[in-house]
C-alpha cells in the first residue's frame, strides 16, 4: 500500500505532525522542486515565510543517478570519499561548479516570486518529499548552518531508519510520517502519484502563495 497519495497529501500529513514552537523566528526552506508543494503546505498552516534552498547530488559520471556527493548554493559539497577519492578531482570540481551554476540560474527564475529570507537566529525547517541517501538534505543543512541558523527542524514525509539517526546527529529534530526499517529503494515508491515538478508549476504554486500572504 502506498503511504501518500501525492505530495499535497504528503505535505498536509507533515503540516500536522510538526509542532512549531516559535513561529515569529521560523521559516521554510523546501528543496526544489519536489520539496516545494510540501513546504507550501507546511508554510501555510503554521502561517510562516517560505523560500527554497538549492540543493542537489553530484551524479556518477557513469551512473548518473548514483549519487556520489551532494552540493548547496553555500556551504562545503558533501562528498562521500570511499568513492569521490578514486574519481578525477578536476572532474568533480567542474560538476560542483556546473551544478552551482544551474542552481543560481534557477534561484534567478524563481525570484520573480520568491523572495530570500534571512536565516541568522531562525528556526529552519527544512523540507523535501523523502530522503533516500540524504546527501542532498546534508548538503542543505550545511548550507543553513553556515547562514547561522539557531535550530535546525528537517521534516520528510519518508526517511530510511539509518539516514533518519545520521541526520538527528546534524539536527535538532527530524520529523517524518514513515521511517522504513528496510527502504524500497526509491521515495517514489511511498507515493501513489508522483510526477516530476516543472519549473511552470513551481512558479504557479509559488504566486498563488504570495497571493495569499
Amino acid at each position: 500500500m502506498m503511504r501518500f497519495y501525492d505530495r499535497i497529501d504528503a505535505g498536509k500529513q507533515l503540516a500536522s505532525a510538526l509542532q512549531i514552537t516559535d513561529a515569529d523566528n521560523a521559516v521554510v526552506l523546501a528543496l526544489p522542486r519536489g520539496g516545494i508543494p510540501l513546504g507550501i503546505e507546511i508554510a501555510e498552516k503554521h502561517h510562516l515565510p517560505f523560500d527554497m534552498i538549492m540543493s542537489k547530488k553530484i551524479g556518477h559520471p557513469f551512473h548518473s543517478e548514483y549519487a556520489v556527493g551532494a552540493v548547496s548554493e553555500h556551504g562545503e559539497p558533501i562528498l562521500n570519499r570511499s568513492v569521490t577519492d578514486r574519481l578525477d578531482p578536476e572532474w568533480i570540481d567542474n560538476e560542483i561548479v556546473g551544478l552551482r551554476q544551474a542552481m543560481e540560474s534557477r534561484r534567478n527564475k524563481y525570484s520573480q516570486v520568491l523572495s530570500q529570507q534571512p536565516l541568522k537566529d531562525k528556526t529552519v525547517v527544512l523540507v523535501d518529499d523523502g530522503i533516500a541517501t540524504g546527501l542532498t538534505m546534508k548538503a542543505a543543512i550545511e548550507a543553513v548552518k553556515k547562514q547561522g541558523a539557531k535550530e535546525i527542524i528537517v521534516a520528510v514525509p519518508v526517511i530510511p531508519e539509518d539516514t533518519y539517526h545520521e541526520l538527528l546527529d546534524l539536527v535538532d529534530q527530524v520529523v517524518a510520517i514513515d521511517v522504513p526499517e528496510v527502504f524500497l529503494g526509491a521515495v517514489g515508491a511511498y507515493y501513489s502519484h508522483f510526477p516530476q515538478v516543472e519549473d511552470q508549476e513551481v512558479i504557479k504554486i509559488l504566486k498563488s502563495f504570495s497571493q495569499t500572504e
